[in-house]
């Protein structure tokens, strides 16, 4: 397992690390197209940019997002599901406010969608075919509008490449043939295709058409945005810029760069620096960054901000109602990147000379020791939100209370080194948002202790990067001496970004040795005696009779800090699955349940939980999973039960039989059983052969011995031969007594596993116990109906007409004799295309293997 999680997280971090490198790359092209201009050669260019262009960018930016929103529109029409228009706008524009900023490396535009239209009813396979229809759709008109482009205004390729070709206008009759191949599919193909063992089915031509259309105006409406803030005297032609304009775009998306940061850019200068002047061309890019990406993430953060204090009110509108369903999911994750955000924001302006007429403001009111002070500071604050933001991601109450001491400590600092009210009034804001927000952030865990993914590292190294490189540039002309680190002045801002880069780099450093000096996390491993007998301890205190299965020892435990209480699960393939809810006090799954999720990611693991009940499924939720109703358990009211009256004649006759015939029942209590052991191991055998079949893991016992003599055993005797027995499971408070084994021998009569049922249940209310667990009926409970999600009328179809592959209504059927009270029973676990491999290898965990379910 070890060699197969390294193989795992090299390929997950190659990627990570392709892009860090091509990051690195766009900078040093940038840096050398650069070379001659000023930093406020720059930042002026930015300011002559005509206001009416900034707001012509502004509506086409604006039309943009409209069109993007006509992605999720048509892909809801494609999986026939009827959505009002304000969600799916809500929706598209805030998946695609983070997607277009954030790429793979933080948060990704498909996960907002799947909390969006999972919370409005659509199930994982509708989430995953509209994410799959979207970017279908997006490609399909880069294919489209790329390949006119190409072929119309064939783009030279620069020498310096050395690229085999001179020109895209091979690329370009590709491209065009691929997307006639697409369109011809939708008119001739009506059967669905399989890919990889997928089956889908291609859009009619109707909605390909509309597809194709939108798709390419939403490339040329986006493309034009940054047209318009190029120089007005550019003799640049907007074909020829569209070609490039493309070109760079796809480079920024395959490289998984958050943005395609950098990317975009050094792909835009390569080709457009020889027409236009390169400070002018950045200045445009720096306005289109800010038109087209920040400020649509901007927007997005202060919806869901207004929209969080809107819940709170009394008699709010049924948009605020909804929206409180996900928000508490989404709302750590976008702080998250505020903060993040924020952190760089911080870095890069520590890494830009400051204005002079705020430093004369300065030299009037602060010594210059201050001065400098709050300048590392503030980059040092910079580097420490970068660090802590994936804290808060993860919930933690520490990342918490030292983000609201960064952002205060950064505040002051802003206005110390050079009045940058610009940043202080961000880090306000960030502040505020925050505040109100202590309840998100519960986890105890050590900041210390996260996990950072390759994507985090890459992230944080890269504003970094950026940040040491936005002041090489700015800085460029200073020249560089030994005396140039000392050299204290109101106007030394290069030696001042010299000593924060110092500064900021070395808490990098120290952060990171920190957590490379920590200790390894243990593989797991069965339990010893020693963490059974600390299990049996936890499970006497549940009320949750099936808790007892961590007694088996078949299965990994996960203990919390305090030894209060445990998950157990096991492992099949990538899929770590824990067996029910922990176990033990409430108040403590929380923290629990975050580290058996993190600890399955570490060893790059799909995390599942198998069984959960009703009342715990807001937690799953929270770590981000999907819901999958399993079935419905069977728990009869003890009180309730009685073999009195006309209802239950034929169980009164069935005891009188058996009995009458010479049978009789006994409970044999644990210190028993070693005396009966090899006669139940006969029973057991016996029965397996009978039913040719093998003995089930995980979520039911088998016959071990030093398990079996843990429990009461529920016998039927035939004189002194036994014919039949179950194990017995009692919960905490006497709240629940159940069976888990349950075998008998092929002559014990007919009806004698209902006769040991009907008096165990006698037995339990005797003793005072409140519920008798009849165990899940598989299937039990799902509607199948023409909105209902996928799965749901998938298992009932199974469960009406499966009668071949197993007994689904004949179970509940029996189980129904006793009156009991249902309870449906949820999978949580990742969704989409994950979701069939996790059940087939949970399947194989129950079964011994993949032949174990398909053979008995």
């Amino acid at each position: 397992m070890f060699l197969s999680t390294l193989k795992n997280k090299f390929t997950h971090s190659a990627g990570s690390l392709f892009g860090l490198l091509l990051f690195c790359i766009a900078l040093w092209a940038m840096f050398h197209a650069l070379k001659g201009y000023h930093y406020q050669q720059i930042a002026q260019q930015v300011s002559l940019i005509p206001a009416q262009r900034l707001l012509l960018a502004l509506a086409l930016t604006i039309a943009s997002y409209l069109l993007l929103t006509g992605y999720d529109y048509l892909a809801l029409r494609y999986i026939h599901h009827p959505l009002h228009l304000t969600r799916i706008a809500l929706a598209s524009f805030i998946g695609n406010a983070f997607s277009h900023n954030l790429g793979f490396a933080l948060l990704s535009g498909g996960s907002v969608r799947y909390r969006l239209y999972s919370s409005w009813g659509l199930s994982g396979f509708q989430i995953t075919g509209i994410v799959a229809f979207c970017s279908a759709t997006l490609w399909l008109g880069f294919f489209a509008t790329a390949g006119a482009v190409f072929l119309l205004e064939p783009l030279a390729i620069p020498t310096r490449l050395h690229l085999p070709f001179d020109s895209l206008h091979r690329l370009g009759e590709a491209l065009l043939f691929l997307t006639a191949l697409y369109l011809g599919a939708s008119f001739l193909r009506r059967e669905p295709i399989t890919l990889r063992g997928w089956e889908f089915t291609l859009p009619r031509p109707g909605l390909a058409t509309s597809q194709l259309v939108l798709a390419i105006l939403d490339w040329v409406v986006g493309g034009a945005v940054l047209y318009v803030l190029l120089p007005p005297d550019s003799p640049l032609a907007f074909p020829a810029f569209l070609a490039t304009y493309l070109l760079a775009q796809i480079a920024g998306v395959t490289s998984q760069v958050p943005g395609g940061l950098g990317v975009f850019e050094a792909v835009i200068f390569l080709f457009l620096s020889p027409l236009l002047p390169p400070a002018a061309l950045l200045g445009a890019m720096l306005a289109y960054r800010a038109l087209y990406y920040f400020l649509p993430l901007g927007v997005a953060a202060i919806l869901l901000g207004s929209l969080e204090l809107m819940q709170r009110k009394e008699g709010m509108k049924r948009a605020a109602r909804i929206v409180g369903e996900w928000l508490p999911l989404l709302t750590p994750q976008v702080i998250a990147f505020i903060v993040f955000v924020a952190g760089a924001i911080l870095l890069f302006s520590g890494a830009t000379p400051t204005v002079h007429w705020r430093l004369a403001w300065l030299r009037k009111l602060i010594p210059l020791s201050l001065l400098e002070i709050s300048h590392l500071i503030s980059s040092i604050v910079g580097v420490g939100l970068l660090l802590v933001a994936r804290g808060l991601q993860r919930r933690l109450d520490g990342a918490y209370h030292l983000t609201l001491a960064l952002l205060a400590t950064g505040i002051v600092a802003s206005l110390l080194k050079g009045i940058d009210y610009e940043e202080a009034i961000t880090l306000s804001i960030t502040f505020i948002v925050l505040l109100p927000c202590r309840h998100y952030f519960y986890r105890k865990t050590s900041l210390i202790s996260q996990r950072f993914t390759p994507s985090w590292i890459a992230a944080i190294t890269l504003v970094l990067t950026a940040s040491v490189w936005i002041g090489v540039f700015s800085y460029q002309y200073v020249q560089y001496s030994q005396e140039l680190w000392w050299r204290f002045t109101f106007s030394g801002d290069a030696p001042r970004f010299l000593r924060s880069a110092v500064g900021t780099l070395s808490v990098a450093f120290i952060f990171g040795l920190a957590r490379l000096l920590r200790a390894a996390p243990p593989e797991p491993t069965l339990p010893s005696m020693q963490e059974l007998q600390r299990a049996e301890k936890i499970i006497a205190r549940s009320p949750n009779s099936n808790a007892h299965l961590a007694l088996l020892g078949d299965k990994h435990l996960l203990f919390s800090d305090s030894g209060n209480s445990l998950i157990m699960y096991d492992i099949q393939d990538r899929t770590w699955v824990a067996m029910g809810d922990p176990i033990g006090p409430r108040e403590e799954w929380m923290e629990l349940l975050w580290r058996f999720r993190e600890i399955s990611n570490r060893h790059d693991g799909w995390t599942a939980f198998y069984q959960v009940v009703p009342e715990s499924l807001p937690l799953y939720l929270d770590l981000g999973l999907t819901l999958l109703k399993l079935g419905e358990e069977a728990r009869v009211d003890l009180a309730q039960f009685s073999l009195e009256g006309s209802d239950h004649k034929s169980q009164r006759n069935l005891v009188n039989r058996i009995e009458k015939d010479g049978y009789h029942f006994e409970v044999l209590p644990a210190t028993k059983v070693p005396e009966r052991l090899e006669q139940l191991r006969h029973v057991s055998d016996a029965w397996l052969e009978h039913k040719h079949t093998r003995e089930k893991r995980f979520s039911v016992g088998h016959f071990d011995p030093d398990y079996i003599r843990r429990f009461p055993v529920a016998v039927v005797y035939k004189e002194a031969d036994i014919v039949a027995f179950a194990n017995l499971w009692t919960g905490a408070d006497k709240e629940e007594y159940s069976i888990d084994l349950m075998r008998y021998v092929p002559d014990a009569p007919d009806g004698a596993m209902e006769y040991l049922f009907i008096k165990l249940m006698l037995h339990a209310k005797q003793e005072n116990y409140r519920w008798f667990n009849l165990g899940m009926a598989p299937l039990s409970g799902l509607e199948n109906r023409a909105l209902a999600p996928l799965w749901n009328r998938l298992g009932s179809m199974v469960f009406l007409h499966g009668e071949h592959f197993y007994n689904f209504r004949g179970l509940r059927q029996y189980k129904m004799k006793f009156d009991p009270v249902w309870t449906p029973k949820y999978l949580a676990s990742p969704g989409g295309f994950t979701l069939p491999r996790i059940l087939t290898q949970i399947a194989a965990l129950i079964s011994g293997g993949l032949k174990g379910v398909v053979v008995k």
